[in-house]
C-alpha cells in the first residue's frame, strides 16, 4: 500500500470519526463525568471495537449484513435500545456531576471496565459501521497484494486516529466541566443524554436499503 492511498484513507477517516457519533459522544461524557485518565478505558474500547469491525469486514461479515434484512434488523435494533438505556441514564442522572466539581474526585464509582465495555458495545451493536467499512474500506485495497496485511494497516491507522479524536473530546469534556456551574455542567450531561437518544432514533429508523 502505498503512502498516497494511506494518506488518502488517513484524511477521510478523521472527517469521519470527528463528526460526533455515539463514541466520541460518550468519549466526552466519560471526561466530564469521570475524568480525563478513566475515560482512556472508554477510548480503549472503542478503539477494540474497531478491530472488531473492521476484522468482521474483512472475512465478509459486512456483505451479510448488507445482504441479510434479518440479521441487519437484529443488530440495529440491539444497537438503538442500547443507545437508549444510556441516553435515559444519562437524562435522570443526579448529582454524578454536582459531586465532581464539588470534591474534585471523579463522579461515580464505575470501574474502567465498565466504562471500556459501554464504548465498545456502542461501536460493536452499530450495523451502520460495519456496513460503513464494507463501503469504505476496500476503496483502498489492492486486490494484487495480500489483503490481510492490508486490512491490518488500516485498522491500526484507523484505530489511532480515533484514540486521538477521542481523547480531544475526552480531554475537551475534562476542562470544560471545571468551568461550568453546577447547573451548567448538569445541562452538559443531559445535553449528551438527548443526543445519545437522537442518534438511537436514527438508528432504529435507518434502513439498509438506503446503503
Amino acid at each position: 500500500m502505498d503512502i498516497v492511498t494511506l494518506l488518502a484513507f488517513a484524511a477521510v477517516s478523521f472527517v469521519g470519526i470527528a463528526t460526533p457519533g455515539p463514541t466520541v459522544l460518550l468519549a466526552l461524557t466519560n471526561g466530564s463525568r469521570h475524568g480525563l485518565r478513566r475515560a482512556i478505558a472508554g477510548m480503549i474500547g472503542a478503539v477494540l471495537s474497531d478491530f472488531v469491525l473492521i476484522g468482521a469486514v474483512a472475512i465478509g461479515l459486512g456483505a451479510l449484513l448488507a445482504a441479510s434484512e434479518f440479521w441487519f434488523s437484529m443488530l440495529k435494533w440491539a444497537g438503538a435500545a442500547y443507545l437508549t438505556f444510556l441516553g435515559i441514564m444519562l437524562l435522570r442522572s443526579k448529582g454524578t456531576i454536582d459531586a465532581a466539581l464539588k470534591s474534585g474526585a471523579p463522579a461515580g464509582a464505575t470501574s474502567p471496565f465498565s466504562i471500556g465495555l459501554k464504548s465498545f458495545m456502542v461501536a460493536a451493536t452499530n450495523p451502520k459501521g460495519y456496513l460503513f467499512f464494507s463501503a469504505f474500506l476496500p476503496q483502498f485495497i489492492d486486490p494484487a497484494l495480500p489483503q490481510a496485511t492490508q486490512y491490518a494497516l488500516l485498522a491500526l491507522v484507523f484505530a489511532a486516529l480515533d484514540f486521538l479524536i477521542m481523547f480531544g473530546y475526552a480531554f475537551f469534556g475534562s476542562q470544560a466541566v471545571r468551568f461550568l456551574k453546577t447547573s451548567g455542567a448538569m445541562w452538559l450531561e443531559r445535553a449528551c443524554g438527548g443526543a445519545l437518544l437522537a442518534l438511537a432514533g436514527s438508528l432504529a429508523f435507518y434502513r439498509r436499503a438506503t446503503v
